[in-house]
């Protein structure tokens, strides 16, 4: 189901924990965040088997394991600064710009 292309709570680099399926409780780093599809890709989270096909000489074939999106919804980021899975709350600074609040401690995160 395709969702339409909407602001995730997470962003590229930020550390996020699995909050639910088989990686629940396994923390890792953001390394893409597909927002039209609400997904993202977390480093060694929901690890794929690719086979592959050679192509040409200079890329063999093979088994290859990559990691696999999931759903934004099933990841909390984790605060940097108190090291707990967190809510994310906006806002606005005295300059007049944005940014993410943790609502357990209510220490900002570095955009």
């Amino acid at each position: 189901m395709a969702v339409s292309n909407r602001k995730l709570h997470v962003k590229t680099g930020d550390l996020v924990e699995i909050i639910s399926g088989k990686d629940k409780g396994k923390r890792g780093k953001v390394l893409r965040a597909l927002p039209k599809e609400g997904k993202i890709i977390v480093e060694n989270i929901n690890m794929l088997t690719v086979h592959t096909r050679p192509r040409g000489m200079n890329q063999p074939g093979g088994i290859i394991r990559r990691e696999g999106s999931i759903y934004a919804s099933k990841a909390m980021l984790v605060c940097p600064s108190c090291n707990k899975r967190t809510r994310v709350g906006n806002r606005v600074l005295e300059d007049g710009s944005n940014t993410r609040v943790c609502m357990a401690c209510g220490e900002t995160f570095n955009d």
